[in-house]
């Protein structure tokens, strides 16, 4: 009579050269097999449609003793029923990885996912710094101080309007309709219409993106018009205002009051001055120089410092950081909390006022480059010295003219800036420029 196996039994069946099968005597087909390794498990031998079968049951002491009878007892009756337990145990494995597979596909379509994926691998590899962090910041996430190339999500604050990622969180992206993307922009665009043009540009790159990777079939952004009208800004800041605007900033402390400075002194966009590296800078010979990558039109770009820069970016304090950036405040990242800063910068325009004063309209920091471009006007410097100033490749420089006219301008660009610096310190000052010369060299 065949031996029930018992736990000790099991624990004492020493491996042999060849394999082992050990049957159960309470559960007739249960065998306990010993591999020469060693190794031990349970199988329930059975017949289907008159063949021998073999169901493996699992690995012990995993599958315990009591438990390869439950389970095998089960796997008897249903062959005993006309089914065979190893087909269906096979096909019940291949339903789970399919489930697994789906959940794990369904997990990767959720917005949050897809967003991330679509700013780190595309948006970060094939557009400017400026462009990826703001594209970023509208849908909601933010770049690591302490992990370069990797994003945190925005957490959402009381007060603050939710951005698109926590509006969308946990939904998948073939789930978000032209309904949806309708929605978020009136939303939008009842507190800020252009920046809702903004939100439908952003959503609108992820989503064709989806699409060309075959995500989605159709992008819910189809034919759906900017909700507010682009109207070119033409604020230009008085004497007077750009005089308040310089005081202004001794109030606010590095990195943010030098910055406004070089602003107005170089006329570069914001994103390129807050970027700014010291390995970009060439403080001898007075020349900061902007890499490909770092300029809207992609082409590497000279700004000559004028005494007045080169004296603001001395007197900074070098801090360390990663990537060497000239204005920081977590010594991996480049400066932001722009819009904090400006509201600091208005409130102390308007403290300066005397009783009475009139409070400047509303400006942005973009205004004053375009203060530049008009006051160089103002000097009697050229167009296409302004223009290459400001690095425009449209205007006097575009097409065929763009393609031939190589010449860097780079005597006329370092006239023209040492004469707005001069004018612009005049005019804080009160006192006339001294010695100035203009573009065409006149006193």
């Amino acid at each position: 009579m065949t031996k029930a196996l018992t736990v000790k039994r099991i624990e004492n069946a020493d491996a042999k050269p060849d394999r082992q099968e050990i049957p159960d005597g309470l559960l007739v087909g249960l065998y306990l097999v010993v591999q020469p390794s060693g190794a031990k498990s349970f199988a329930v031998r059975y017949r289907y449609n008159a063949q021998p079968r073999k169901l493996t049951l699992g690995a012990f002491p995993a599958i315990t003793l009591e438990a390869a009878r439950d389970i095998g007892g089960k796997a008897l009756r249903a062959a005993a029923e006309g089914r065979d337990p190893a087909t269906e145990k096979q096909a019940a494995k291949t339903d789970a990885k399919k489930a697994e597979a789906e959940a794990v596909r369904g997990r990767r379509d959720l917005f949050e996912n897809v967003a991330r994926e679509f700013i780190e691998r595309h948006a970060m590899k094939n557009t400017r710094e400026a462009s990826w962090r703001e594209t970023a910041r509208i849908l909601g996430f933010k770049p690591d101080p302490d992990n370069a190339g990797m994003l945190l999500v925005v957490e959402p604050k009381k007060g603050k309007p939710a951005t698109v990622l926590q509006l969308w969180n946990g939904r998948k992206v073939q789930d978000i309709t032209k309904r949806d993307i309708i929605a978020l922009l009136d939303t939008v665009r009842d507190r800020a219409p252009v920046m809702a043009n903004r939100n439908l540009a952003a959503v609108r790159k992820l989503f064709n993106w989806c699409l060309a990777r075959d995500v989605i079939q159709v992008s819910p952004c189809s034919l759906i018009e900017p909700p507010a009208p682009e109207r070119s800004r033409d604020r230009i800041l008085s004497d007077d205002e750009l005089r308040l605007v310089w005081n202004a900033t001794d109030r606010d402390a590095s990195p943010f009051g030098p910055l406004v400075k070089l602003l107005m002194l170089t006329g570069q966009r914001l994103a390129e001055v807050g970027g700014m590296r010291w390995d970009e800078l060439d403080l001898e010979n007075k020349l900061w120089t902007l890499p490909a990558e770092r300029v809207k039109n992609g082409e590497r770009h000279e700004v000559p410092l004028s005494d007045a820069a080169l004296e603001i970016l001395t007197a900074l304090p070098r801090i360390k950081t990663t990537k060497g950036f000239v204005f920081t405040t977590t010594r991996d990242a480049a400066v932001s909390g722009f819009s904090r800063a400006k509201d600091r910068l208005d409130a102390a325009v308007k403290a300066s006022l005397t009783k009475g004063a009139k409070v400047p309209e509303h400006w942005t920091f973009h205004d004053l480059r375009r203060t530049m471009a008009s006051g160089m006007a103002r000097l009697g410097i050229q167009l296409p010295v302004i223009e290459k100033v400001l690095n425009h490749s449209s205007g006097s420089f575009r097409g065929i003219v763009g393609v031939y006219q190589r010449h860097s301008y780079a005597d006329e660009k370092r006239q023209a800036l040492d004469a707005w610096a001069s004018f612009v310190q005049s005019t804080v000052s009160g006192k006339p420029p001294a010695n100035v010369v203009d573009i065409r060299g006149r006193r």
